[in-house]
């Protein structure tokens, strides 16, 4: 069976993670992606490190694979002609330079549009391409700031904290590609393509869900709370002897099988503790006693007591313990690749499990700076070996 979207075209001129992260996973469902990069220096994140792995960052390598790697300056007349050659057999663009950019260049959507109308075409930027702020750069940290997650994370008695990772970026890049799909599956129906404007302030400001919930209902400004839940009690971190562990006991039956595993009659028929809004309310009373108890074992010990009683938990593991989980080898999310300059590496896998999964959807490593010029440029568009040294020497590819 082949892969779901074989056939599938996407010429990808993003940068950095959003836009890479989105035609990954475009890449993974079996899409070929064509990676343009400037001749000079490629995507910036090559130049992103330490760490770099014979030369090649780590950060690229993380979220470029399966993808064929082309260098292109379409800011040449030569090049623009390639660039319209390749756009004209592509199914899907996807881009996120700065809004206005790419119009300045005639490579806007409406000027494609109307000579490729079936051409799908992705643009994330930092506020959209709509809207007072829609000029303005944006990066991951900033849009983290300005979203308010930031307000909402970190210590109550400390400054905001930006996640550990690029959630803004990755939040816009899944939305990138649910958007993308939606647009595949209409343009079966009417053999148009469309436009797609996908913001990271939009993206990460959908991920306030029910923070949002409680500043439309009481006009009070959520507050960071650390580890705990605005609505949800104990749903936390604790500290056992010798580490961390989470708790997230989201029901009262849930609750009770907590008192019952651990002997604590007295808590589960406490009045101040006999619901979720109860225990939410009386916080402060009830997390002092879970967590001298919890100091007393080590993790394991709590983790193997819990999960009896069917309470979910969870260690509080290192990026190390994590990807060493031999649930993520059974889920094949650990890929070894064997890349033409790093050798073996590994990268993480896709999260999306399709029961008709086969040998179709396997991986490739990222590609090297312009790896697949020839490929691209003399298979696909049909030059000669003497044209593409030429284009070389110009510095159009």
């Amino acid at each position: 069976m082949a892969a779901p979207l074989a056939g599938v075209r996407v010429l990808d001129l993003s940068r950095v993670l959003s836009g890479p992260f989105a035609t990954m996973v475009l890449a993974d469902l079996g899409a070929e992606v064509i990676k343009v990069e400037a001749p000079s220096n490629g995507d910036d994140t090559r130049s992103y490190g330490p760490p770099f792995i014979q030369g090649e960052s780590t950060y690229y390598l993380a979220v470029n694979r399966s993808k064929l790697g082309i260098t292109l300056n379409f800011k040449k007349d030569r090049g623009r002609k390639l660039l319209d050659r390749l756009i004209e057999r592509s199914d899907i663009l996807i881009e996120n330079f700065r809004p206005g950019t790419l119009d300045r260049l005639g490579l806007g959507y409406e000027a494609l549009h109307a000579v490729y109308p079936r051409l799908i075409y992705c643009s994330i930027s930092g506020y959209g391409h709509t809207g007072p702020r829609r000029s303005e750069p944006g990066y991951d940290v900033i849009i983290q700031a300005e979203s308010g997650v930031m307000s909402v994370t970190g210590s109550p008695e400390g400054p905001p904290f930006k996640m550990g990772i690029s959630i803004a970026d990755i939040t816009a890049g899944t939305y990138a590609v649910q958007g993308i799909l939606a647009a595949l599956y209409q343009r079966e129906k009417t053999g148009e393509g469309q436009k797609i404007d996908i913001s990271l302030l939009d993206s990460m400001v959908s991920t306030l869900t029910y923070q949002a919930g409680i500043y439309f209902a009481t006009g009070q400004t959520p507050q960071r709370m650390g580890n705990r839940h605005p609505s949800i009690v104990p749903y936390e971190t604790f500290e056992a002897s010798d580490g961390y562990f989470n708790l997230g006991v989201a029901n009262d039956g849930q609750w009770h099988r907590l008192c019952e595993s651990m002997g604590l009659a007295d808590l589960a028929s406490d009045p101040r503790f006999t619901s979720v809004a109860l225990r939410v309310k009386n916080h402060e009373i009830l997390r002092p006693c879970l967590a001298s108890l919890f100091l007393g074992q080590p993790v394991q010990y709590w983790l193997d007591l819990l999960r009896k009683a069917r309470i979910p938990c969870g260690q509080v593991r290192s990026v190390a313990e994590a990807l060493e989980d031999p649930q993520l080898q059974a889920r094949n999310m650990i890929l070894d690749l064997d890349h033409p300059k790093v050798g073996h590496m590994r990268v993480t896998g896709t999260p999306i499990k399709l029961s008709a999964d086969d040998d179709s959807m396997k991986a490739t490593p990222p590609p090297t700076h312009g790896q697949h010029n020839r490929e691209v440029f003399c298979h696909l568009l049909g030059l000669s070996a003497a044209e593409l040294e030429s284009l070389r020497r110009e510095e159009v590819i």
